[in-house]
């Protein structure tokens, strides 16, 4: 072999081996960029469930403040149709005829319904088992143990939401006298 095909030889081996080292790094970088795109696109996917899982909790926090978001104007009229429920109740036989009482028994009934139709709903205690969830005690009085026996203040519910618990005697077991 002369010297000019061992050079030649050596030529050709050089840039083999250097083929060879230029796709085992081009194969290691390509295994980076995968390994990097997987992760982008874990965090993309991430991403778009928290983006999701935001929008929905906005919606519900939406429908929140729409169904609650007139409570403390519902609970400043309250004590309104309180008064107005007393008054009525306590009215003279002979004043009940007259056509301003009938006027204020229609306000009453109106802001009743009006306030109904925005979810008001009232609680039933009287006669009833006692329930802390619904019920606050006032008092114990005579009657069967844990029912309510009279009420005192009647509470009400907003869109199924307690807003204000009925003020109520728990009957202490002792049966009433007759």
């Amino acid at each position: 072999m002369d010297q000019q095909e061992s050079a030649d030889l050596n030529s050709e081996m050089t840039t083999e081996f250097a083929e060879v080292e230029d796709i085992e790094l081009l194969k290691q970088a390509l295994a980076e960029e995968r390994d990097k795109s997987s992760a982008n696109l874990a965090g993309w996917q991430r991403a778009q469930a928290d983006l999701t899982n935001y929008k929905r909790r906005v919606e519900q926090e939406k429908e929140e403040i729409g169904r609650f978001g007139n409570t403390a104007i519902i609970l400043s009229l309250l004590p309104i149709l309180d008064d107005f429920e007393r008054a009525i109740a306590s009215a003279p036989d002979d004043l009940v005829k007259h056509s301003w009482v009938d006027g204020i028994m229609l306000i009453e009934r109106k802001l009743q319904s009006n306030l109904k139709a925005q979810g008001l709903c009232q609680i039933k205690a009287l006669g009833e088992l006692f329930d802390p969830n619904l019920h606050e005690a006032v008092m114990q009085g005579k009657g069967k143990e844990g029912i309510v026996v009279e009420e005192i203040e009647k509470g009400y519910k907003l869109n199924g939401r307690l807003i204000r618990p009925s003020k109520v005697v728990v009957g202490g077991g002792e049966e009433k006298e007759e």
